[in-house]
């Protein structure tokens, strides 16, 4: 994830029940994945969602994408 992606997520204890926004926004990672899930796209979503860019699309699917990837444990 570049950087500059990376500064659009953010999360705050005190927000959305510090799961993963937008920019700060009450808008979740999640949100997004879901709208882009049931078959939205990418020009309906901004379209919706005015406020939000199309890097705060991208940075929503690499986030995920990084944290469905993680170390698999094997047992003896």
């Amino acid at each position: 994830m570049t950087r500059d992606r990376l500064a659009r997520i953010t999360i705050d204890d005190a927000q959305c029940g510090g799961r993963a926004c937008i920019r700060g926004m009450r808008i979740r990672v999640t949100d997004v994945l879901e709208l882009l899930g049931a078959g939205a796209t990418v020009e309906e979503n901004l379209s919706d969602y005015p406020y939000l860019e199309r890097e705060d699309i991208l940075a929503s699917i690499e986030y995920a994408a990084r944290q469905a990837d993680h170390s698999v444990l094997l047992s003896a």
